[in-house]
C-alpha cells in the first residue's frame, strides 16, 4: 500500500486501481470513500458527507485525472455518512451518472425526508456540524440498480448485489477485477485501531431504523458466497480473511439480537441496559481477539456505535413486538 499526497487528504493506493479516501468524518480512519480507476476513467463508491467533498475532488486530481473523467458515482445506501455528499459532489462531476438502490433514489432526488429523519436522531447542532444541508441529485442523472445488474467502468465489470439487513436500500458491489466486495455497512465496521498482528476485528452496525437480523445474516452469507479476497468497508478500509470475519459477523448479529430481547424496563432503562450489555460483549470479544488497548480507549472508540446500535436494536424489538401483537389480535378475532 502506498500513500499519494493530496492537498486535503491522504489517499491510500491499493492494488487493482483502488484508492481509499479518508473523508474526515468523525475521526481519522473512520469513514472511507473509494475511487476506482480503470483505463483513464473513474468511479466513486460512497462519498461521506458534504464536508468531505473537497477531499474526494483532490483525490481525483492526485491520481492524475480530472472530474470529467469520473463516469460513475455509486452509493451503497443513502445513510448520510455514505451518501450525504453525493448531490454536492455530483455538481463537480459533469459526466457521472449517479447509481443508487431503487429504495433510496427518491431520498436522493428529494433529500428533505432523509434530512429530517437524520435530524430526529442527531439534532440540529450535530446536523450542521457534521453533515450540512443536503443537495438534491438531479433525477435525470440517476440510475437505479437491480439485483444482479452490471455496469462497466472502461470494460471493468461492477456487479450489484441486493443486501438488506442494515438498511432496505442497501446494495453491495462485487468488483470482478480485484475479487473484492464494496460492502458499505452490510459486513459491519472494522476499525484499524483494533487490528492485532494484521488480523482485523469487526462488529455489526444496527443503527436505526431498519435493522433486520435475519436479512442481515442472509446478506453476509451471500457476500461470503462470492469467496472474495478482500472486503472494502466504508468503516474503514480493506480487510481480508473473509471467512473468519463472516463467522464473527454472524455470531455477533445473533448475540446482539438476543441481548436486545432480554433487556427490561421502560425505554430509557432498556437503552441504558442494552448499551452496557453491548459494551460488555464488544470488550470481551476484543480481548479474545488479542486487543490490548485500555478499556477506556475501547469505550471511546466504540461509544457512538454502542449508542446507535442499541437504538436500532430496540427499534427492531419494538417492531417485532408490534407485529406479534397484531398476529395475536387477528388470531383472537378469528376464534
Amino acid at each position: 500500500m502506498t500513500t499519494i499526497a493530496a492537498s486535503a487528504a491522504s489517499v491510500q493506493q491499493l492494488p487493482h486501481g483502488i484508492h481509499v479516501i479518508d473523508t474526515g468524518f468523525h475521526r481519522p480512519r473512520f469513514d472511507a470513500a473509494y475511487l476506482i480507476v480503470e483505463g483513464g476513467r473513474a468511479a466513486f463508491i460512497d462519498t461521506g458527507t458534504n464536508h468531505g467533498v473537497p477531499r474526494l475532488l483532490d483525490a481525483v486530481r492526485a491520481v492524475g485525472l480530472t472530474p470529467g473523467d469520473v463516469d460513475w458515482l455509486i452509493v451503497t445506501h443513502v445513510h448520510l455518512d455514505h451518501a450525504g455528499g453525493a448531490g454536492l459532489l455530483l455538481q463537480s462531476l459533469p459526466n457521472a451518472r449517479f447509481v443508487v438502490h431503487p429504495r433510496g433514489a427518491r431520498h436522493m432526488i428529494d433529500p428533505s425526508a432523509l434530512f429530517e429523519s437524520a435530524r430526529g436522531v442527531y439534532g440540529d447542532a450535530e446536523m450542521a456540524r457534521s453533515y450540512g444541508r443536503l443537495v438534491p441529485v438531479p433525477a435525470a442523472r440517476v440510475l437505479t440498480t437491480a439485483d444482479g445488474m452490471d455496469i462497466s467502468l472502461a470494460g471493468r465489470r461492477l456487479h450489484f448485489i441486493d443486501t438488506p439487513g442494515h438498511a432496505r436500500h442497501h446494495h453491495c458491489i462485487w468488483d470482478e477485477r480485484s475479487r473484492g466486495v464494496f460492502t458499505g455497512d452490510t459486513f459491519g465496521l472494522s476499525y484499524r485501531e483494533f487490528d492485532v498482528d494484521g488480523r482485523a476485528w469487526l462488529l455489526p452496525t444496527t443503527t436505526p431504523v431498519a435493522f433486520d437480523p435475519e436479512a442481515l445474516a442472509a446478506s453476509v452469507r451471500r457476500i461470503a458466497g462470492f469467496e472474495p479476497e478482500s472486503l472494502y468497508l466504508t468503516h474503514f478500509g480493506r480487510v481480508g480473511d473473509v471467512a473468519r470475519l463472516a463467522d464473527l459477523m454472524l455470531e455477533q448479529v445473533s448475540e446482539m439480537a438476543a441481548l436486545a430481547l432480554q433487556v427490561a424496563g421502560d425505554a430509557a432503562t432498556r437503552q441504558a441496559a442494552l448499551e452496557r450489555a453491548l459494551e460488555g460483549l464488544y470488550v470481551s470479544r476484543l480481548r479474545a481477539h488479542g486487543c490490548t488497548l485500555a478499556d477506556e480507549e475501547l469505550r471511546r472508540l466504540l461509544a457512538m456505535d454502542i449508542e446507535l446500535n442499541a437504538q436500532g436494536l430496540l427499534i427492531w424489538r419494538h417492531r417485532m413486538e408490534r407485529a406479534a401483537r397484531r398476529v395475536q389480535k387477528e388470531q383472537k378475532e378469528q376464534t
